[in-house]
């Protein structure tokens, strides 16, 4: 049973920073591909950043200031998150896709505000 756990979002001022966490549980996580989507109010959900063996895409609004990172060892994956902007207030997710089928964590809640 494939559980993706979110944990690290939070409050915090405009160009700061928060490390995000996925911890997986059910598949071989070293061997697949990770993604981080966010969703903010009355808005659709959107690909954040993929990671997926050598190869890593970052969505325009946050190349720069986002970085992804794994332990597969924990099997955990990381969104670091700096320079933070009001327009990154979000519910994020973390995504694996496995088996023709996606799976979702229950989100972390970031909220950049002064």
């Amino acid at each position: 049973q494939v559980q993706l756990v979110e944990s690290g979002g939070g409050l915090v001022q405009p160009g700061g920073s928060l490390r995000l966490s996925c911890t997986a549980s059910g598949f071989i996580f070293s061997t697949y591909a990770m993604s981080w989507y966010r969703q903010a109010p009355g808005k659709e959900r959107e690909l954040v950043v993929l990671s997926a063996g050598g190869s890593t895409y970052y969505a325009d609004s946050v190349q720069g200031r986002f970085t992804i990172s794994r332990d597969n060892a924990k099997n955990t994956v990381y969104l670091q998150m700096n320079s933070l902007k009001p327009d990154d207030t979000a519910v994020y997710y973390c995504n694996v896709q496995r088996g023709g089928y996606a799976y979702w964590g229950q989100g972390t809640q970031v909220t950049v505000s002064s």
